[in-house]
């Protein structure tokens, strides 16, 4: 991980287009490519960010990101406080609570529940940001990469794109698609996840641990 503090001034195009003024900023480079511009306040949220894949190319001044779909972050610097490289490591993933430790457990076992012909390749499956909850296979043998919360949020839409993204690089896996299930899924997330190409499935946690057969409603 790299991390940059500068006065410098960021300008997004893409979808639309974003102008962050000159400023002093937290430049963040991820081990998986990814880069993030935090502020010193407000959300915890990056102001922007650019996920992976992508390019990232220096020149004097100036940085510029670019993803796959074209999309531009163009990071222009006036001065550089601090730049310092960490290596962190493999993470071993997030540990989770008792329900949604069981929600993985009880859907790792009836992977049905996603469609007919689902079958398991593996839970917490490894990659190289952190474990998928499921790796499937669906009817037709394609691979379907699962991630599982008790509250289904933008985050773990987000992660869940990172992992299907990386995912979609391995010849041996592609083409990966992505399910996102929750007990509940906000609105916001079921838009965003719809935007990525991702499905949403609510969980019924008591009727999943009764092992009903209507227990997941597609979005």
């Amino acid at each position: 991980m790299r991390l940059v503090i500068a006065r410098c001034s960021v300008d997004y195009s893409g979808r639309l287009t974003a102008h962050l003024p000159m400023a002093p900023r937290l430049l963040m480079v991820k081990a998986d490519g990814s880069v993030l511009i935090h502020a010193d306040g407000g959300s915890y949220k990056p102001l922007n960010w650019m996920s992976p894949p992508c390019t990232l190319s220096e020149e004097e001044g100036q940085w510029k990101v670019v993803n796959k779909a074209g999309e531009e972050l163009r990071i222009t610097i006036e001065e550089v406080i601090s730049d310092s490289a960490y290596e962190l490591g493999l993470d071993p993933g997030l540990i989770k609570d008792g329900v949604e430790a069981h929600l993985q457990e009880l859907l790792a076992e009836h992977v049905t529940t996603f469609g007919e012909g689902f079958t398991l390749v593996r839970r917490e499956y490894p990659t190289a940001i952190g474990p998928v909850d499921l790796l499937c296979r669906d009817a037709d043998g394609k691979h379907v990469a699962v991630e599982i919360k008790r509250r289904g949020e933008i985050d773990g839409v987000e992660q869940l794109t990172r992992y299907v993204e990386l995912l979609n690089r391995d010849p041996l896996l592609a083409p990966v698609r992505g399910i996102f299930a929750a007990q509940l899924i906000k609105p916001q997330a079921q838009f965003l996840a719809a935007d990525r190409g991702l499905e949403c499935v609510t969980v019924d946690y008591d009727l999943l641990r009764g092992m009903e057969s209507d227990v997941l409603r597609l979005f």
